[in-house]
Order: C-alpha cells, then sequence, then structure tokens
C-alpha cells in the first residue's frame, strides 16, 4: 500500500471518528423516526394507489363480464327467432368481451398480489416504526442518562463538561478562602470588643480610684481645694 493510500485512509478515520464523536444521539434517533415515517408515508400511499387501481380492474372486470353475458343471450334470441345472422353478430361481440374478462382477470391477479404484497411490507414497517419509536424512548433516557453522569465524572475530575464550575478544586478553594475571610473578621471583632471592653473598665476603675482619693482626704482633714493651694490643710 502506498503512501498516499495509507494517508488517505488515516485521514477518513479520522474524519469518522470526528463524526461519530459529534454525533447526539437524540437527534441522530429524531432524524431516523422521522425518516421512517415519511417512507412509512410513502409507502401508505403505495397502498393505497394499489388498492385503487384493483378496485378499477375488478369493475372494468365485472362490466365486460356483464356485456358478455348480455350478448350471449341476445345471440339465443336472435337464434330462436330464425336470425343466425344476428346471432352471429352477437355472439361475435360476446367473444370480444369473453376476451377482455379475460385479459382484465390477468391483470387483475397481478395486481391483488402486487396490493397484498404492499400491504404486508406496510404492515411490517409498521410493526417496526412502533418498535422503533419505544426503542427511541429507551434509548433517549439513557443517552441523557449517560451524558448526565459523564458531565458529573468531568465536573469531579476537575474537567469541562458543561457544570456550573470549569474547575471543581477552584470551586473548593474559593470556599476555604471565603471561610478563612469570615473566620478572620470574626476573630477581629472579637479583639475589638475586648479593646472597647478593657477601656471602659480602666476608666470605671479611674473613677473609683478618684473616689477613693476624696475619701482619704476628707478622712484627714483635706478640703476637695487644698490640693489647688498648695496642698495645706483647711482647719474648717
Amino acid at each position: 500500500m502506498s503512501f498516499s493510500s495509507r494517508l488517505w485512509r488515516l485521514a477518513r478515520a479520522n474524519a469518522n471518528d470526528m463524526v461519530s464523536r459529534a454525533e447526539d444521539p437524540a437527534k441522530v434517533l429524531d432524524q431516523v423516526m422521522t425518516d421512517m415515517e415519511k417512507e412509512m408515508v410513502k409507502l401508505r400511499q403505495a397502498v393505497a394507489l394499489s388498492v385503487t387501481s384493483q378496485r378499477r380492474l375488478e369493475q372494468r372486470a365485472s362490466q365486460a363480464r356483464h356485456q358478455a353475458d348480455y350478448w350471449y343471450e341476445r345471440a339465443q334470441v336472435a337464434l330462436r327467432g330464425g336470425d343466425e345472422q344476428l346471432a352471429r353478430a352477437a355472439l361475435t361481440r360476446s367473444t370480444n368481451f369473453e376476451e377482455t374478462v379475460r385479459s382484465l382477470s390477468a391483470q387483475l391477479e397481478s395486481q391483488r398480489a402486487r396490493a397484498e404484497s404492499l400491504q404486508h411490507t406496510l404492515m411490517k414497517l409498521e410493526g417496526k416504526v412502533a418498535q422503533a419509536k419505544v426503542k427511541k424512548n429507551t434509548l433517549k433516557a439513557r443517552a441523557q442518562a449517560a451524558q448526565a453522569q459523564k458531565q458529573v465524572a468531568g465536573s469531579l475530575n476537575g474537567t469541562t463538561m458543561g457544570s456550573p464550575f470549569e474547575h471543581l478544586d477552584d470551586a473548593m478553594a474559593t470556599f476555604d478562602r471565603m471561610e478563612e475571610k469570615v473566620d478572620s473578621l470574626e476573630a477581629e471583632g472579637a479583639v475589638w470588643s475586648e479593646l472597647a471592653g478593657d477601656d471602659l473598665e480602666a476608666r470605671f476603675k479611674a473613677l473609683e480610684g478618684r473616689d477613693r482619693l476624696e475619701d482619704l482626704k476628707a478622712s484627714m482633714g483635706y478640703s476637695s481645694g487644698s490640693e489647688a493651694n498648695g496642698g495645706n490643710k483647711s482647719l474648717g
């Protein structure tokens, strides 16, 4: 095999593989069903035409039979009347209609066989279409389930399969980062709360200290203004 032949075969194989991968089972099944239903419509039309032709042949054969019998009876009437020439003419016409009957009967037999064959084919096709519809629904459901499973597996593996997140690892990392941020904010708030509490406690302790100082000064006989006057004790 030449290099160009191998290259052409490889190209065809790759093209077929690409087409196979790109095929959507649901769309392919719908298209196949559409094609089958179109063929069934065409076959029904063919059956209808065949049956119509059969009935026309039956009608023509019946009319020819009626005419053959009628002219045969006319020949008998003419012969009873002693007119052999008229009887012969009537028999000739009756014979012509008999030939028409035979010809139409042969056509009718062939047409009946054709109509029966078409009807049998139509029944088989209708059965196949009915089975295909059931199978199509089953296969579409399986294809959808497989596709969903593939998307879930792709998401868990960190591959892009049309999931809400292109990479599940990135999504989980985002959650972890946000959790750390919330923890940091909570810790910062707790520190500020503690600092605010310490400030209040210090102010209250300072107030308590001043109260104790006033009590001490009072017990020692110092007035509230003695500190401003150089610390002299008031005799009041």
